[in-house]
């Protein structure tokens, strides 16, 4: 979808350049993680979820983007249709600067479920491992051509519908009753205690450790695992 029609050139202008993001991108992630568990901010949450992450006052104008975006994601997330789609920049980008913003949405999914209190339910951690993977993308050079577009758009696919499968069936708690709104340190916590899981050996494994493991991804060579149903 390109990018006029999309929103992403809105997004980008109203929060490419905040220094706490690793692009606008991430953001829409997050805020995608916080509605597949909960209902979506109002803007006076949004101001405190922003404090709480150490982020500078956005404006009003950008405030109420923000508002609208996670009441049209939480909208988008429940339509049978399946039409949910992450604000990333369109093909006329370069497939570098696309595979760098969908790693980054990935890694705002994950901290957005985190922050919502988000629990997992069977078989949801391996879906939020999966994320972390795509976080982990490192794209070459190597990858600058129809295979590793291909590649791209599959993978953009399996993603897009993993905050489907997270927010299927499920009852979207308020805000006000996480412990987003009671810490203070709200992203320590999310980061080094919500999102614990079970790996597949039975051992205790910590999701947020691995934003810092290096899993060097091909992109052309991504794995393909079971899509969301």
């Amino acid at each position: 979808m390109q990018d006029d029609i999309s929103g992403w050139n809105d997004w980008e202008a109203a929060f490419g350049l905040i220094p706490e993001l690793a692009g606008a991108s991430e953001l829409h992630g997050l805020l995608t993680g916080i509605v597949t568990v909960a209902q979506a901010p109002t803007g006076e949450e949004w101001q405190h979820i922003l404090q709480q992450l150490a982020f500078e006052p956005l404006s009003d104008k950008a405030l109420q983007l923000l508002t609208d975006e996670g009441e049209d994601a939480a909208a988008a997330l429940e339509d049978d249709t399946l039409d949910y789609m992450p604000m990333l920049p369109d093909d006329q980008h370069l497939l570098e600067e696309r595979v760098q913003a969908l790693a980054d949405w990935c890694n705002g999914v994950v901290l957005g479920f985190g922050l919502a209190s988000g629990q997992l339910r069977p078989d949801e951690a391996e879906l939020l491992q999966d994320l972390q993977e795509v976080a982990a993308v490192e794209f070459e050079s190597d990858d600058d051509d129809e295979d590793g577009e291909a590649g791209y758009a599959d993978l953009l696919e399996f993603v897009r519908l993993i905050p489907v499968s997270l927010a299927l069936g499920r009852e979207k708690h308020a805000l006000a009753d996480t412990a987003l709104f009671k810490s203070i340190s709200a992203k320590n916590n999310a980061l080094n205690s919500t999102l614990k899981t079970i790996t597949s050996d039975g051992q205790a494994a910590d999701l947020a450790n691995s934003n810092n493991t290096s899993h060097n991804i091909d992109i052309v060579d991504m794995f393909t695992p079971n899509r969301p149903s």
